[in-house]
């Protein structure tokens, strides 16, 4: 095996489309630059995500580089609308607040930006193989299913689950090595209901849920850490990256566990 870093994507407004780049930038909180940098809140400071509001599948984004500008479409709608993130926030949100028929507020985090897991926040971790085992479970495109699960760096050269490698038996961190950059595998990623539900339309795939709880028990390979699955709804690695802003993650990187 020859493991590499074949995907970068980032995120740069938490729940909508993500940047696929060639390169991304280590921040001192550990997280990746541009990575969920910007999140949607309503007036009692909740997060607007697929979490709780599965309209925000139908809206697709794309932003200029470096990220200034976003333009913002509805699924299916030839028309499309572009604001400048700083300039012209107060337009973003009277659109998205228009969409979402409620209150909308653009907050932005440079430092850390809001993962979802605060205690583990540097990138998520996943392998092409295994997305692309997935994706038979349900006869899902890998681009799909790739869209469903939204992690920022993706492994080629392995086989599928390799990275349940990456976390041990108890919580002390496995470490490893992407390229000059060291990541500390924490655990298997909890997933919610958004990878249930089409990337596109927002629509709920019957049954994804106990499919996919089946489907991981009986494909968990010999190498994963069993006693760190208190159920089987978890797919891709948490990390933590310590102490090294500044340092640059790119595609083509080697994987080695250290």
């Amino acid at each position: 095996m020859t493991p590499y870093l074949i995907r970068i994507d980032i995120f740069p407004l938490k729940s909508l489309d993500g940047v696929s780049v060639d390169q991304a930038t280590v921040l001192a909180s550990g997280a990746l630059a541009g990575d969920r940098t910007y999140a949607l809140f309503d007036s009692q400071n909740r997060f607007i995500n697929g979490k709780r509001n599965a309209a925000i599948h139908r809206l697709r984004s794309t932003f200029s580089q470096p990220g200034e500008t976003i333009t913002l479409a509805i699924d299916g709608e030839s028309s499309t609308a572009t604001f400048h993130l700083q300039k012209q926030r107060q337009g973003l949100e009277t659109w998205l607040s228009d969409y979402f028929q409620q209150p909308v507020i653009l907050q932005e985090n440079r430092d850390l930006g809001f993962p979802d897991d605060t205690d583990a926040a540097g990138p998520t971790l996943i392998s092409t193989a295994t997305l692309q085992a997935v994706a038979t479970w349900y006869s899902l495109t890998l681009e799909e299913t790739r869209r469903r699960f939204r992690t920022n760096l993706e492994i080629d050269g392995v086989p599928a689950f390799w990275e349940d490698q990456l976390f041990g038996p108890d919580p002390a961190p496995v470490r490893f090595a992407v390229g000059s950059v060291i990541l500390d595998g924490i655990n298997p990623c909890q997933r919610c209901i958004v990878p249930t539900r089409n990337a596109f339309s927002g629509a709920a795939t019957p049954n994804f849920q106990k499919t996919f709880i089946q489907q991981r028990n009986a494909t968990l390979p010999a190498w994963a850490p069993r006693q760190r699955f208190n159920h089987f709804y978890r797919l891709a690695v948490n990390t933590k990256i310590a102490a090294q802003g500044g340092q640059v993650l790119k595609v083509g990187d080697s994987v080695s566990v250290i």
